[in-house]
């Protein structure tokens, strides 16, 4: 199997891409890919959820990260958090996945834009392109930096 059949699977750039939920055997793909780090955005009752997916990614020796983000309720420290571990894992090769890489396009947008200083239309490149953000997520994304506090 290779990790472009993941489901929603995005190259984003060179050392990030994204998707939705991976099972286990394409958590080794991924690492055999040359992934270092694992950033999880789903909740952890997700229906597709892994219960043992941090020791499965930690097995294949990648760090595993979980930022539970409710897909109702995004806030701005899950946006916080997202953009300080990004910052500091600037160096490694970034898989974020999420249950279907909605929640992962809007915080990859919002990295886009508000960390590296892209123009709306070049940040949305990033984003899946077969969702339409409901009223939750475009409030999301306008989220300012200003307001991170970063």
């Amino acid at each position: 199997m290779s990790i472009e059949s993941i489901k929603n699977y995005l190259d984003v750039s060179d050392r990030i891409a994204s998707s939705g939920q991976p099972d286990e055997v394409q958590f080794r793909d991924i690492s055999q890919a040359g992934y270092d780090v694992v950033i999880n955005l789903a909740m952890p009752n997700s229906g597709d959820a892994i219960p043992e997916e941090g020791n499965i990614v930690t097995a294949l020796q990648m760090m595993y990260v979980h930022i539970p983000v409710p897909f109702d309720a995004p806030e701005i420290k899950h946006l916080r958090s997202f953009l300080g571990i990004m910052d500091a894992l600037s160096d490694k090769k970034i898989w974020i996945h999420c249950v279907l890489n909605y929640r992962v396009s809007a915080f990859l947008y919002q990295y886009w834009r508000l960390v590296k200083g892209m123009e709306d239309v070049d940040a949305s490149k990033v984003m899946l392109s077969s969702w339409a953000p409901n009223s939750t997520w475009k409030e999301f994304m306008k989220i300012e930096l200003e307001d991170v506090g970063l």
